[in-house]
């Protein structure tokens, strides 16, 4: 089942290679801490402030191939967790027909919040990442 989240958090440090974005459920509180590499959340953070720029880059070639196809990017998904690995998809309407592309999280989400698409995340990669506490007997 797919649950709606917003990004909460872009944790950007200069001096290390893995950067962190957190994704948070939207009518819960559940987090999603996703590690990513620099220049994915240099390109996150610089499409949520709407930073212009003056020829396309890899997330707004993405979007124009997307539409110059004749489709929409309705929503991404982050959709599995294999190997210690988020694997993400673009959910893409064309024609009246869904068509899922496979991705990483981070380059779903730049586009996400470039067009302020709707972001989810499968409910059993939510809860892998919020692991419940086991019951004391």
């Amino acid at each position: 089942m797919e649950i709606p989240v917003e990004l909460v958090r872009i944790l950007i440090n200069e001096g290390g290679e893995t950067q962190v974005i957190v994704v948070r459920e939207v009518d819960g509180d559940r987090e999603l801490p996703i590690s990513i590499g620099f220049f994915e959340a240099a390109a996150i953070d610089r499409r949520l402030k709407e930073i212009p720029i003056p020829r396309p880059m890899t997330h707004e070639l993405i979007e124009n191939v997307i539409e110059a196809l004749g489709g929409r990017l309705a929503r991404i998904v982050i959709c599995d967790l294999v190997d210690h690995t988020f694997i993400g998809k673009l959910v893409i309407e064309r024609n009246g027909m869904e068509v899922d592309v496979d991705c990483r999280p981070s380059d779903a989400i730049a586009l996400a919040v470039g067009r302020r698409v709707p972001i989810h995340c499968e409910d059993h990669v939510l809860r892998a990442g919020n692991p419940r506490p086991h019951e004391s007997d």
